[in-house]
């Protein structure tokens, strides 16, 4: 019956109607591509991008006009045990911040013309400390996933999910030791800007959390919720959604990450839509793109979150659209084409 059905089964039911890419809209693509003023393969990945966007979108004119960062923030109980340089009161702070306009993200996107909606999640309730209990409740986990889900919601064409969440690279990393193994060192980073001390101590709270849970770390959702926080399983049902509606996703850093990196651990395919922004430096985030068969479009040396790397790729997304677009064609340019 399906009212005996948990609410992580109705997730993972949603993995089993993935829809496959449109190969004749790529193929469209790479006949114009062919016909361009350029010597063929000459704009690299430029090229590659216009054909992931004419796979996922089922067009062989692919357009992008309504690119959205979607910004998820939650807080975590474990802040409580110094894993941050900054309370955990500088998260409703930063929303603030994103509301007058005066982040980062604001900037980038106003400048390459992509909207921006923050999406608060109970920021008075943190989840609980991971290294001492599970950090959600399946129902919990389970509800914000769907909610992240109406992320697409609108008309996007173009999703780059960010997050704000004091204490979320400790949930990014103990993921990442959930998924991969190793102690807590293998994966973190030093964060919103932790010293010696601090980032001992912060792999100190992870081990802890792993150790706890362990035996209980082989299903991905249970990872989620024993130990993810509310942006991480926000930003899975925004990248799940995109997946089924044929919307391509720009990841970002080390945080936005560990959801796509959950959701490749329940199915390759689930995240075949995504391409890495950037590269950030922020503990073992190249490490990560490599297990999940991404190579990242930029690599600044940036690190601040927020979907701030996704954001920067969608300018070079537009410029790939508008050259495959807007270049003239041998003919049309009166160019001799290639001889021999």
């Amino acid at each position: 019956m399906l009212t005996d059905i948990c609410p992580f089964d109705e997730i993972r039911m949603l993995l089993a109607n993935l829809p496959p890419p449109c190969e004749r809209s790529v193929a469209a693509v790479r006949r114009r591509d062919a016909e361009l003023t350029k010597p063929p393969g000459a704009l690299g990945r430029l090229e590659e991008i216009v054909e992931w966007l004419a796979a996922l979108q089922g067009k062989a004119e692919p357009a992008i006009e309504r690119p959205l960062v979607a910004v998820f923030a939650g807080n975590h109980g474990v802040a409580a045990k110094g894993v941050s340089a900054f309370p955990a009161s500088v998260t409703k702070q930063m929303l603030d911040n994103f509301t007058s306009g005066g982040a980062a993200i604001n900037q980038i996107c106003a400048t390459f013309g992509v909207g921006l909606k923050v999406f608060e999640l109970a920021l008075e309730l943190p989840t609980r400390d991971m290294s001492e209990t599970a950090a959600m409740e399946e129902k919990e986990a389970a509800a914000t996933f769907a909610y992240g889900m109406e992320a697409i919601d609108g008309g996007v064409d173009l999703l780059a999910p960010g997050e704000m969440g004091i204490g979320n690279t400790s949930a990014a990393a103990a993921i990442y030791g959930a998924l991969y193994g190793g102690p807590a060192a293998r994966w973190t980073g030093r964060g919103t800007g932790l010293d010696d001390e601090g980032l001992a101590r912060k792999n100190a709270v992870i081990d802890q959390a792993l150790a706890l849970h362990a035996g209980h770390l082989a299903d991905p959702l249970e990872i989620l919720r024993r130990l993810g926080g509310r942006e991480i399983a926000a930003m899975m049902g925004a990248i799940l959604a995109a997946r089924l509606a044929g919307v391509p996703v720009l990841l970002d850093g080390y945080v936005a990450c560990a959801a796509a990196a959950l959701l490749h651990a329940m199915d390759e395919n689930a995240i075949g839509h995504c391409l890495a922004g950037h590269a950030s430096p922020e503990g073992a985030h190249r490490d990560v793109l490599q297990r999940l068969g991404k190579a990242p479009l930029l690599d600044l040396g940036m690190r601040l979150g927020e979907g701030s790397g996704a954001a920067l790729a969608i300018g070079l997304v537009k410029a790939a659209l508008a050259c495959h677009r807007d270049m003239a064609t041998f003919a049309s340019a009166g160019v001799s084409g290639k001889t021999g």
